[in-house]
């Protein structure tokens, strides 16, 4: 076994970075990382630079054997590693503001991973990922991906249906039900067990044990529900949870309450500027205090963004496949036969038991008898979606963004993907 494990990160100039080298440096004992190779385009040198920057500062306070090294070219990067992040934003803030204001303007949810808005940062986003697989298949063929990129689910799909190397998605919203239910009841996260079922963004909280107890029950007579920064927060009916029987991620909202979720986009819209604004006027506060040449910690500022904990999950995760924990993590895996009414290919997010040759999805316990169709629905859209965004195919575009649940016709369908691949031209020589 090597002693020293080299981490690749592909968009390592994102403000998450601080977070996952502080996550590093806490956990070096179980996971000797001796690398780690923050890549990043021409156009995000100067956060990089920033980021890169703290990074060295973080471990050199730390006084362990980490070498922090910052690059452009990822074919430098990528030879060797054992494991490679993915943490990236094609176009970058600029492109998800017109993902979550051009729906608006047709009377339709516009939100970074839902809806529209999430299919053109697929279709922005899945092509790039393929040419970073492509590398690592040439440079690095038996390293870890680990995609924390958005849409999680989608991506992985793409990746497990035309790649061949190993790759498991990622997302900070399960470490979130865990730290919500911890607080509850005040135990360590250890001692909570939940069951997800669903695919990313879009899953069912199906069984809550604290010590192997079942608190399902009384979570939904509590009628509370998680929630994160990035969602707009609106309380959920407690009859219908309870009707439920499962806590459904707030995600959800989107398709149960679509028109309030609606209203309330666009009068934050109005009032304090879309999500993207309000994310880059706190990753410009970020990057303000990570200039701090005497900054040498992780800021407690980084939880204002959506994404806190991604990389505890991350470097978890690391740390189960290196030393083959056969702990339990929820993933983005392919769904072979947990979902029976899915193809064996759809990616889907489950709770899966960590080995060193990958994770293993467990089968679930309990499936709630409304959420089967949406499941369908929304994976028959994401399936379409990532086709179209391989293919660059107009008609299995516009196919995508009409079965969507949160489009309401064809016609809104067709003129909205125009607008929006006109917009985003720049970022899809496939559809050009």
């Amino acid at each position: 076994m090597s002693k020293h494990l080299k981490l690749v990160v592909i968009g390592g100039g994102s403000s998450y970075t601080p977070e996952l080298i502080e996550g590093l440096i806490k956990n070096h004992e179980q996971l000797p990382i001796g690398e780690v190779w923050l890549v990043d385009i021409p156009q995000g040198e100067h956060k990089l630079n920033i980021v890169g920057n703290l990074a060295k500062r973080m471990v050199e306070k730390s006084g362990l054997p980490i070498r922090v090294e910052l690059t452009l070219d990822r074919r430098k990067a990528l030879p060797g590693a054992d494991f490679v992040s993915t943490q990236m934003r094609v176009g970058l803030l600029e492109a998800r503001a017109w993902d979550e204001a051009i729906p608006l303007k047709y009377g339709v949810i516009g939100q970074e991973t839902t809806g529209p808005g999430g299919m053109m940062k697929a279709l922005r986003t899945i092509p790039v990922l393929l040419d970073v697989c492509r590398d690592m298949e040439e440079l690095c063929p038996d390293a870890w991906m680990l995609n924390f990129t958005n849409p999680a689910g989608m991506v992985t799909e793409a990746i497990n249906k035309h790649s061949k190397i190993k790759s498991i998605g990622l997302c900070n919203s399960p470490v979130g039900v865990y730290k919500w239910v911890s607080k509850q009841y005040e135990v360590p996260t250890e001692q909570v067990y939940a069951e997800f079922v669903g695919l990313n963004h879009l899953h069912w909280v199906t069984q809550v044990n604290v010590n192997g107890e079942s608190k399902l029950e009384e979570l939904l007579q509590g009628g509370e529900s998680y929630s994160a920064k990035n969602v707009p927060g609106m309380d959920w009916n407690p009859n219908f949870i309870q009707a439920l029987g499962a806590i459904p991620t707030y995600y959800l909202k989107y398709f149960y309450f679509t028109p309030e979720m609606l209203a309330e986009l666009q009068e934050s819209a109005q009032k304090e500027g879309s999500r993207a604004e309000v994310v880059k006027r706190v990753e410009d506060e970020l990057f303000e205090l990570y200039k701090d040449p005497d900054l040498n910690v992780k800021p407690a500022q980084l939880e204002k963004r959506g994404g806190a904990f991604y990389s505890e999950a991350a470097v978890n995760l690391m740390c189960s496949l290196y030393n083959d924990k056969r702990d339990i993590h929820t993933l983005n895996v392919s769904n072979g036969s947990i979902l029976p009414f899915l193809p064996e290919d759809a990616s889907i997010e489950v709770n899966c038991i960590v080995t060193k040759q990958g994770p293993i999805p467990i089968a679930v316990t309990n499936i709630p008898p409304a959420a089967p169709g949406l499941i369908l629905a929304v994976k028959t859209y994401e399936s379409l979606a990532i086709e179209a965004a391989v293919t660059g195919d107009r008609g299995i575009a516009l196919q995508a963004m009409a079965c969507n649940p949160l489009v309401p016709s064809v016609n809104v369908a067709e003129k909205m993907l125009d607008e929006m691949l006109e917009q985003n031209k720049a970022y899809l020589p496939k559809f050009f």
